[in-house]
């Protein structure tokens, strides 16, 4: 299995500024038979022997240049882990703009959908008070009636 995108990306992102500024370290990255992706996996064996959960970058980093700059390491496989890569994610203005104005549509369907739900429950309440009202009526109808129906009439 190979290493995640963002943790390959980190490494290489490190290890190619390492290159820029480090004359002797830009010799054994350029190593014809390294790579990023092996290197992300004797990383990955290195955390996996060491029995711990947490690196800081420092360490991690370290252990990437170890291996550019050894060349008795082999048996490099690959290993089956998920890799956290804690970084800050630096987002443009049109970025911004874009995810802003998703959540505004976000809000306004979930407010619809909530409007709508408590529409749909006040028009059961009304349906519900009409039929109580209407009952109401016709007992008052049916008490009249049967009240006039007492009364002498003048036709009797």
């Amino acid at each position: 299995m190979k290493t995640s995108g963002a943790f390959n990306k980190t490494i290489k992102s490190y290890l190619e500024q390492r290159a820029k500024e480090d004359e002797l370290f830009a010799v054994s990255y350029a190593k014809q038979n390294k790579s990023v992706d092996k290197c992300c996996n004797f990383i990955l064996q290195q955390v996996q022997k060491s029995g711990c959960n947490g690196f800081s970058d420092d360490e991690i980093f370290g252990m990437a240049v170890h291996y550019y700059d050894e060349d008795d390491i082999k048996n490099i496989g690959p290993i089956n882990c998920k890799v956290v890569v804690n970084h800050v994610v630096e987002l443009t203005d049109e970025d911004k703009k874009q995810v802003e104005q998703e959540v505004v549509e976000e809000l306004k369907k979930a407010y619809k959908k909530k409007l709508e739900a408590e529409q749909e429950e006040a028009e059961k309440l009304f349906k519900k008070l009409e039929e109580a009202n209407k009952k109401k009526i016709e007992k008052k109808i049916e008490k009249k009636i049967i009240k006039q129906g007492d009364q002498p009439s003048l036709f009797d």
